[in-house]
């Protein structure tokens, strides 16, 4: 499955579907016919990691540097089958002999259940605080380097404090060298990796409860990632390794903001805390990446064209996943499942906005209010609350979904489309909040 680009360019690309090799889905089978009714989630959840990982351009963030941060995130969440994959395309991508057992390392010293953090709102007041981590032997820091170890750490924090982001982690990277495009593309990353991770635990545990495929193949895992690896230096060229000559830059003032109080369905704002792309320098190229060009005038999508493959096949994945209503889950209650993962990972402008679209898809307004007042812990209805449950359960880190939660759907109702689409909404907000709350902060 290749994307626009990588046809362009002429790359390899992997010839098989990572989320269903990390999954281990058969061709045919009852959950490799759900996900053909929802194609374009599929083709650009998969265009999303080629997009991360075989990218045009690897100037700003390097083959190894992405894989590295990969099999660490893959390891704080404890997905064996992923740490297999990312560990060989870290090995295949030239990180060195040493590399892999030390990100393992790391990643087992930094290890949590979260998310942790602290909530701003009144109506929040189940903060949990947690371990943060930081590189602190000598020896690890000089074999990381400044960069990957404060990538590793900027990593940490997305995946098990993503309420604790705030600015001058972000100024903590530039210092280490990293560039404003090169921050953007390592928190899509991590975030991308939040959601394909959550998805491929949700299904492997959808597979096990109808008694589907044998679990992925460790060599055929290793196989995959070497063709990656040979895909990504084709496509990235001269650009495969890192320009050590990026210019260092500094934080730009911080922005005015009226934060806001409370969880709620009203609209609110959102303002970056590094600097979007220019509108003067926008290509057709970034135009596209936007989907909607009017999109140009909101600060977010600016910022995050720096990036802008990753940018598009994000949006396309997103699209389908949310207003895809060939069957399946109705939009009001994915909206639901968007708006519990957001709640229970703090980002108050996520869960205004899904709520509130909640609301306007036909869940009742003081019920989905509830849930933002009172948490996800709010009992409304056996099914919004096995929904919720579930993507509670989905979204913690490492997620303990599993078939407790597919039995109580079921119970409601639920069939594998639906079942898929409860899943891949709740794991979308995990790459769309640690986002949000990693760039930028809400405002009234």
């Amino acid at each position: 499955m290749t994307t626009p680009a990588s046809r362009e360019s002429g790359a390899v690309a992997p010839p098989v579907d990572v989320i269903a090799a990390l999954t281990g889905i058969a061709p045919g089978d009852a959950l490799d016919q759900a996900r053909d009714r929802r194609p374009e989630s599929r083709q650009h959840a998969q265009g999303s990691f080629e997009a991360l990982f075989v990218p045009v351009d690897a100037s700003q963030v390097s083959l190894p540097e992405r894989a590295a941060v990969a099999l660490f995130v893959a390891r704080l969440h404890r997905e064996p089958e992923a740490v297999a994959f990312y560990g060989a395309l870290l090995r295949e991508t030239g990180g060195g002999a040493g590399l892999e057992p030390l990100i393992v390392a790391e990643a087992e010293r930094a290890a949590g259940s979260g998310p942790y953090g602290s909530f701003r709102a009144e109506n929040a007041p189940e903060s949990v605080a947690g371990p943060e981590y930081a590189v602190e032997s000598v020896e690890a820091a000089y074999a990381l380097g400044d960069r990957l170890a404060a990538a590793l750490e900027h990593a940490h924090m997305l995946v098990l404090h993503p309420r604790d982001a705030d600015r001058e982690r972000l100024g903590r990277l530039l210092d280490a060298g990293w560039s404003s495009t090169g921050i953007v593309t390592l928190s899509q990353l991590v975030s991308f990796l939040a959601f394909q991770l959550r998805v491929a635990h949700g299904l492997r545990e959808l597979r096990e409860s109808i008694g589907g495929a044998a679990a992925p193949d460790s060599d055929a895992l290793a196989s995959l990632a070497a063709h990656v690896a040979v895909a990504a230096r084709e496509r990235a060229g001269a650009t495969a390794e890192r320009d050590p000559a990026i210019a260092t830059e500094s934080l730009p003032p911080a922005p005015r903001v009226d934060e806001p109080q409370r969880f709620t369905q009203d609209v609110l704002g959102w303002k970056p805390w590094i600097e979007p792309l220019p509108v003067a320098e926008f290509t057709e190229a970034h135009y596209e990446a936007l989907v909607q060009r009017d999109r140009v005038h909101m600060p977010y999508f600016r910022l995050l064209a720096r990036d802008p493959e990753a940018l598009r096949e994000r949006t396309l994945t997103d699209l389908d996943i949310f207003f895809n209503t060939d069957a399946g889950l109705p939009r009001a209650e994915r909206e639901l499942a968007a708006a519990a993962a957001s709640r229970f990972n703090g980002c108050v402008f996520c869960a205004s906005v899904h709520s509130r679209f909640a609301t306007e898809q036909g869940a009742d307004r003081g019920e989905v209010q509830r849930l933002l007042d009172e948490g996800v812990g709010a009992r409304i209805s056996s099914r919004i609350d096995a929904i919720v449950d579930a993507t509670v359960a989905l979204t913690a880190t490492p997620p303990r979904f599993g078939q407790q939660e597919i039995a109580a759907l079921r119970a409601v109702g639920l069939g594998e489309l639906e079942l898929l689409d409860a899943i891949q909404a709740g794991a979308f907000f995990n790459w769309a909040n640690r986002l949000m709350l990693s760039i930028g902060e809400p405002s009234v």
